[in-house]
């Protein structure tokens, strides 16, 4: 039988789907085996694979001058392809969380984390009241953090079509999703 949701989620729920969300997970992701299929330029492509903290080289880019705003936290069921990735049964419900990342006043990177109700037990608890505060930031600090292999894909948001890419993780042996899409902002700083 599927985890229930927590007590007083319903009205979350419902206010969650009915918020203007920016982000509309892509269908397909690709390894890096082919990442080559989507071109992405020299400056974007270090971004895409940047092996440790987005967090911490955002916070560097900016001199200090970075935040995180929530767009939008509720429990609800993730997209199809991100369950399948998750190895969770259809109808199961995850934390969904929207951020924008913000440096020098001006949105940088967008990111969606997706949390098995699973992975909110034992040490992952933290994560479910992270506030204004950044999950990577968090997560990288922890020695028992694994990353798969980084996927990559493109997104339409308001800016227009963008690059993202999508880490599978492991934290205390609980596994969540992170994407992130980059945003032209970001490539407009010196």
């Amino acid at each position: 039988m599927p985890p229930r949701a927590p007590a007083g989620m319903l009205a979350t729920v419902f206010a969650a789907v009915f918020s203007m969300s920016v982000w509309t997970p892509p269908r397909h992701w690709l390894p890096p085996s082919r990442h080559w299929q989507l071109h992405p330029a020299p400056e974007i492509h270090s971004w895409l694979l940047e092996p440790g903290s987005l967090t911490a080289r955002l916070v560097a880019r900016a001199q200090g001058n970075f935040r995180v705003e929530v767009l939008s936290q509720y429990w609800g069921r993730p997209a199809v392809e991100e369950a399948r990735r998750l190895r969770l049964h259809p109808g199961r419900f995850a934390l969904i969380r929207e951020v924008a990342l913000i440096g020098n006043d001006e949105v940088w990177v967008r990111a969606r984390s997706v949390l098995p109700a699973s992975s909110l037990t034992g040490a992952g608890r933290r994560l479910r009241k992270l506030g204004n505060r950044s999950l990577g930031g968090l997560l990288f600090r922890d020695p028992t953090l694994r990353r798969g292999p980084i996927e990559i894909s493109r997104l339409r948001q308001p800016e227009g079509r963008v690059f993202a890419r999508r880490s599978h993780l492991v934290y205390h042996g609980r596994p969540l999703l992170v994407a992130e899409c980059f945003l032209p902002a970001l490539f407009r700083q010196p």
